[in-house]
């Protein structure tokens, strides 16, 4: 099994804390960029022809700006070149503000059955500064309407350690997820990314950040309240009722085979990486012409265990020593850091398997960086 993610690169407006690749003037060219993207999937077919695709994923950038017809256009050429599964996943990111009944209505009819919906916060305040496309009303509104409109599998993107907000305010955020009785949710801490206008405000101190404890404790709250709800933390920043764990992502986590589309769309095999050119014209001059858009990495043993390392230990899964022992050889000092992060309750280990704890999901990263293998 496989799946293909398709980047489509526009949004209306540029989101203060986002450094994903996008355009906000794609106008002139947004015909030729669907063309490019149909064509690179046609191209492609063969490196997944032995393989059934389980799921596609329209991610970016804001899926949902794109036409009816050309939602279309990019399924039909999907389903035309690759061996598509009956009950394959097919996920759409999309905004409150594009989330109209015509257009659910549209997306319902082209075989969509999975929404992502970036509400990220219920406070027009944070809206503001985000510079997100839509308000707290239209936040509060679409889900209701996605569901009358017949989906069924709805994701939810939150923000939590956002300025001043305090216990209550993301108690209360997450009790209006879940009045919503959505199935999926991901939450995600606010992070400054470099050249983004998050990291000038924050440095202009137009912004303050609340303190890593804070942050923590969000977190925490999170996790406890989303469980006691029947939700399932089965990765890091992701949430699920039973039967609706993102079938897409889940792959990334467990290395499986997908492949990307789309300006700076990134593919894996098993062995290698392959990320496309990040920058609109050039990738659609390239795919015109028939070049080179992409660079590929073939993946060491060592580099496929440290990502064996860090995309498990983000699961409840957790990393399996057998099989990371079948990549690689851990290193010497590997055994006595486990022995460590477990006396400190952030890990336990079940049979062959390292699990962390949710103290040891705070300290993810950290954890990760330090079991892996150094040249």
């Amino acid at each position: 099994m496989a799946g293909i993610y398709i980047h489509i690169p526009f949004c209306k407006q540029r989101c203060t804390y986002c450094d994903f690749h996008f355009s906000t003037r794609f106008s002139k060219y947004r015909s030729e960029m669907i063309w490019s993207i149909q064509k690179e999937l046609t191209l492609r077919c063969q490196e997944l022809s032995d393989n059934r695709i389980s799921t596609i994923y329209f991610g970016g950038g804001t899926p949902s700006l794109l036409h009816p017809d050309e939602l279309e256009t990019l399924i039909q050429t999907v389903f035309s070149n690759y061996s598509v599964s009956d009950d394959a996943e097919i996920t759409l990111e999309c905004n409150p503000d594009d989330m109209t009944e015509e257009q659910l209505a549209s997306w319902k009819a082209l075989g969509i059955n999975r929404l992502s919906v970036g509400l990220q916060s219920f406070r027009d305040k944070d809206l503001n500064w985000m510079n997100r496309a839509h308000n707290a009303t239209e936040a509060l509104a679409c889900i209701p309407r996605a569901q009358q409109s017949g989906f069924q599998n709805i994701s939810v993107d939150l923000i939590y350690g956002l300025p001043d907000l305090s216990p209550s305010d993301w108690k209360k955020h997450i009790q209006t997820v879940l009045s919503f009785e959505v199935q999926h949710v991901s939450a995600y801490c606010l992070t400054v990314e470099k050249q983004t206008a998050l990291q000038k405000m924050v440095a202009d101190q137009k912004l303050i950040l609340p303190e890593d404890d804070v942050q923590g404790e969000q977190f925490l709250q999170l996790i406890t309240q989303l469980e006691a709800a029947g939700f399932e933390q089965y990765e890091i920043s992701n949430f699920a009722r039973k039967g609706f764990k993102s079938k897409h992502n889940s792959a990334y986590w467990k290395a499986v085979s997908y492949l990307g589309v789309g300006p700076s769309a990134h593919s894996f095999d098993g062995t290698s990486r392959r990320w496309n050119v990040a920058g609109n014209p050039q990738y659609i001059k390239a795919l015109k012409n028939g070049v080179v858009f992409w660079e590929r990495e073939l993946l060491s043993p060592k580099e496929r265990f440290n990502e064996f390392v860090m995309t498990g230990l983000r699961t409840t899964d957790g990393i399996d020593t057998a099989a990371l022992r079948s990549i690689h050889l851990p290193d010497t000092g590997f055994e006595e850091r486990i022995s460590e992060y477990i006396d400190a309750k952030w890990m336990i280990k079940r049979d062959s398997q390292l699990i962390l704890t949710p103290e040891g999901r705070l300290r993810a990263d950290h954890i990760a960086s330090s079991l892996f293998l150094i040249d």
